[in-house]
């Protein structure tokens, strides 16, 4: 079995787990540099090159794609699926999971249950959408943050209109949620991998910070799921079409709200507080969806020249 991880950093905890699970089963495992691959296109041929030599074909991939480079990422990953290579995530999943606002109009289509969400133009008046999200206290994403950065919680109207006017001003596509108080900085994070839950965390925010994300300084412990949590996360994992990802909620009065559904969540903390091996599942799932031919070199057929046959 060759697999490649698409990964601009071997050292990164998820990737390095990655590449140690494969190769435990004795898979040929390689981290593969995406924004270093190019791509050649030719009539019903398709390569791809790595640092200037062709990449023998794997037969399956796992990507790890930033999301600064979701776009490039994305392409290789297109690439790698109509030469007919199996990948853990698919490119349109990535790219849905990454569009904050695409992904929760997918969500709340197919009945996945989140905090109300606003989306207006720099054109809008900012009390207008303060209105729409339910008043004050509420929360303001950046579509283009990640891992906590770019989300600012605003507790007053008047705050709220400064932080509005001045995004939209630098003309900023923001995202308006309604704020969740009984969550108290907490959220769950599930790790979903082929429909079916391997692993669950609580993260609890830092000190005064509302945000839960473990990048912002939050913490993790293993989490029992509700059927309801399961059930949600179940939901809007298969509702974003991805075969691995770590689906985020936060607890609420009227049950668990999905917050976002990540195509490339990362292992350390899954695995250090639930002490599962997640990495294996992944590897679990590849096996399920390959077959491999054995393309070892066969020992040669003694050939009988027929003119001698009777003679």
């Amino acid at each position: 079995m060759r697999v490649y991880i698409l990964s601009r950093n071997e050292t990164l905890y998820s990737t390095s787990r990655l590449v140690e699970a494969g190769t435990q089963r004795g898979w040929e495992v390689r981290v593969i540099d995406y924004l270093k691959c190019s791509i050649e296109i030719m009539k019903g041929e398709l390569k791809i090159n790595y640092l200037g030599k062709e990449l023998p074909k794997p037969d399956a991939i796992i990507p790890r794609i930033g999301a600064s480079r979701t776009f490039y990422g994305t392409a290789m990953v297109r690439h790698f699926e109509m030469m007919d290579v199996f990948t853990v995530t698919g490119s349109l999943a990535i790219k849905r999971s990454r569009d904050k606002l695409r992904s929760l109009q997918i969500l709340s289509k197919n009945g996945v249950d989140m905090p109300k969400t606003v989306f207006a133009s720099n054109k809008s008046s900012a009390k207008d959408v303060i209105a729409l999200s339910g008043g004050t206290p509420l929360v303001l994403k950046i579509l283009e943050g990640t891992q906590g950065v770019g989300v600012v919680l605003v507790e007053t109207l008047k705050a709220a209109k400064s932080v509005l006017d001045a995004f939209y001003g630098m003309d900023v596509n923001l995202l308006v949620q309604e704020f969740i108080e009984e969550a108290g900085g907490a959220d769950i994070r599930v790790f979903i991998v082929d429909g079916e839950v391997v692993g669950a965390m609580k993260r609890q925010g830092a000190e005064g910070d509302f945000r839960s994300n473990l990048h912002q300084g939050g913490t993790a412990i293993a989490h029992k799921l509700t059927r309801k949590e399961k059930s949600t996360a179940l939901a809007a994992a298969k509702a974003m079409g991805l075969g691995v990802c770590g689906v985020d909620m936060i607890p609420s009065k009227r049950g668990p709200l999905v917050m976002e559904v990540n195509s490339s969540p990362g292992l350390e903390g899954i695995e250090k507080s639930t002490g599962f091996d997640i990495a294996g599942k992944i590897m679990d799932f590849i096996a399920k969806n390959v077959t491999t031919i054995d393309d070892s070199p066969k020992p040669k057929k003694r050939r009988i020249k027929k003119d001698n046959i009777g003679a």
